[in-house]
């Protein structure tokens, strides 16, 4: 036995069984936060690992990493509104430069408050959010909104790390839960230089009662029907942990507008590749989300090799096999198959389920 292996023996015994407390005390910050997570952080008081509530209150859970979609408009996918003049901004509702149109809906306002993983305010941040309109429709995709940019804007994060878009109510589109992009960089600079790099690309999820009720409402329909075949148990975002991470405290009314805020912890020295996925051919998708799409548990293999690919040649995978992925690193989307089942009634929400791939190219899916 070497000196070495003398002394990492005399340790293992001398600190044998010691117990929780001394275990976690002895991890890193990042490995402690990955076992216990930001709630568990609370109950480690009582084990002597943090002092105070503000103590474990500042251990958060870093929140997820999500794909930005067909639709991002960073450049990945086609245009790249970053770099356009007009797009820093915290109005969203109107498209900015040669149209002045704006987006119809109940008013919104979203609130998002960017931290590091210590609970510090990541100040001087900055932020770039987009979602779809009432009709479930993307600005510079959709067939005739390509021409708009509304719902699309830039802010940086303030003293407190927060940045604060008005905008409206988005709409609930076939095969998604109700959410919101955002792409989170270091500075305005690199969230308008049009190359980054990007600290994290995520969503924000919107909450089903507070949906319910504008769903509801004059111009969102579809948006009811489409809510009432989808959970987040089997969204193909955020069924993995039911957006623990990501699901927005909506307050407000029909009448006086919603307000939506969520606190989100990010490694400010990470860096992620955008994208959404560009198709190996072809033009960017266009038009709006068809209705009645439902996802897949079945995929080609060699689907991302080719924008023609049938959905009728796809084999079925595992739930939990790892999605095939663009060249940034993101997943590849999928072809989905209409569904012409009827609106089935709300059921319970299941337990979270591994994220599962759908059929190659279907932009209503992300």
């Amino acid at each position: 036995m070497t000196g070495q292996e003398r002394d990492n023996a005399a340790y293992v015994r001398a600190v044998h069984d010691k117990g929780l407390a001394f275990d976690l005390a002895t991890m890193s910050r990042r490995r402690m936060l990955y076992v216990i997570g930001g709630a568990g952080a609370a109950a480690m008081i009582g084990a002597g690992i943090f002092n105070t509530a503000e103590e474990a209150d500042a251990a958060l859970t870093e929140v997820a990493s999500e794909t930005a979609g067909p639709y991002p408009a960073d450049g990945s996918n086609g245009i790249d509104v970053r770099t356009e003049s007009g797009i820093v901004r915290s109005d969203i509702r109107s498209s900015f430069g040669t149209s002045t149109t704006t987006a119809e809906g109940v008013p919104f306002e979203f609130s998002l408050t960017v931290q590091d993983l210590d609970g510090a305010a990541l100040a001087g941040a900055a932020v770039y959010a987009w979602h779809c309109d009432r009709d479930g429709n993307y600005s510079l995709y959709s067939t005739g909104i390509t021409d708009e940019n509304y719902l699309r804007g830039i802010q940086e994060t303030n003293e407190t790390g927060t940045v604060t878009f008005t905008s409206i109510f988005p709409a609930c589109y076939s095969g998604r839960w109700p959410h919101i992009h955002f792409e989170v960089y270091a500075s305005l600079e690199n969230a308008t230089n049009g190359e980054g790099p990007i600290i994290k690309t995520s969503q924000i999820a919107i909450p089903e009662d507070v949906s319910d009720i504008v769903y509801a409402t004059e111009g969102y329909a579809q948006s009811v029907t489409n809510l009432s075949q989808i959970t987040l148990a089997t969204d193909n975002v955020f069924s993995d942990d039911l957006a623990a991470t990501e699901m927005a405290t909506v307050t407000g009314s029909v009448e006086e507008g919603y307000v939506a805020t969520l606190t989100v912890a990010v490694d400010p020295d990470d860096v992620e590749a955008g994208g959404g996925g560009t198709p190996p051919s072809g033009e960017p998708p266009s038009g709006p989300p068809p209705s009645g799409a439902v996802p897949s548990e079945s995929v080609s293999p060699s689907a991302s090799a080719s924008a023609s690919a049938s959905a009728s040649a796809s084999a079925s995978v595992s739930a939990t096999a790892t999605p095939t992925r663009t060249s940034s690193g993101h997943p590849v989307p999928s072809r989905t198959a209409a569904s012409t089942r009827p609106p089935q009634p709300r059921q319970p929400q299941p337990q979270p389920q591994p994220k599962t791939e759908w059929h190659w190219w279907a932009p209503w899916t992300w």
